[in-house]
């Protein structure tokens, strides 16, 4: 029993040195890409200009929690906040805001939209995926549906590594803007989760593995797909 217990907890300490092992290099290989961290003091001209040393097509911001009345949660403020600075220092001429709308009561991209048009982004500008039910498939699609090569990620920052991982595997051209202005409740177990997760996308990124949905392409260049639905 003795020797059983033991190989058994070596097997574990292995199993979990090579999840957080993994999660590290994740980490590491993609950190120089990120180009701003948004405080909240603004973006300077050598910020925007890393940004823009790839002329990117979009700024892809990436949607998490709605709340009820259809606002949008701390985070994703953030996050919209940080993609529209971006827009408006001339970064890139389009946002692509993509989110859940797996169920038809719950729709992250209209919650998005919605605050989006209120900052006065005009509607010609803005691209909307409907099916970007996690990080790794709102990056496929960016590319597959939205022929986005090159573009601007934004996020979290202790998300952004799986995410420009992604782009990487997938052979897109990104840099990364982390939304940080403030402290989020659920720090630990949104860490925690995020190991495994950046484990998980960096295994679908070696397979190429394919969103839920894929659908017409929509490239970036073009108008919105905001001009083609009801505006709020």
């Amino acid at each position: 029993m003795k020797k059983a217990t033991r190989t058994l907890l070596i097997l574990i300490i292995i199993a979990a040195a090579f999840v957080f092992g993994l999660s590290v290099y994740v980490t590491q290989s993609v950190k120089g890409e990120i180009t701003w961290t948004d405080t909240g003091n603004g973006l300077t001209e050598a910020e925007a200009a890393s940004c823009k040393s790839i002329d990117p097509q979009c700024i892809l911001v990436l949607g998490c929690a709605v709340w009820e009345d259809n606002k949008p949660s701390p985070m994703l403020k953030d996050r919209l906040d940080t993609g529209i600075a971006l827009y408006r220092a001339g970064v890139a001429p389009k946002l692509l805001l993509s989110g859940d709308n797996s169920i038809v009561e719950y729709s992250e991209p209209d919650c998005m939209l919605q605050y989006t048009l209120e900052q006065g982004v005009p509607p010609e500008d803005i691209f909307l995926d409907y099916a970007g039910f996690s990080t790794y498939e709102s990056v496929y699609r960016a590319h597959a549906v939205f022929r986005a090569d090159r573009l601007i990620v934004v996020t979290q920052k202790y998300h952004l590594f799986r995410a420009l991982k992604a782009c990487n595997a997938l052979g897109i051209s990104a840099k990364g803007a982390a939304s940080n202005q403030q402290k989020y409740a659920g720090r630990v177990y949104r860490e925690v989760r995020e190991i495994l997760a950046r484990d998980k996308d960096f295994f679908k990124g070696i397979i190429k593995a394919k969103p839920t949905y894929l659908g017409d392409e929509i490239p970036i260049d073009g108008d919105g797909t905001v001009t083609h639905i009801n505006l709020p």
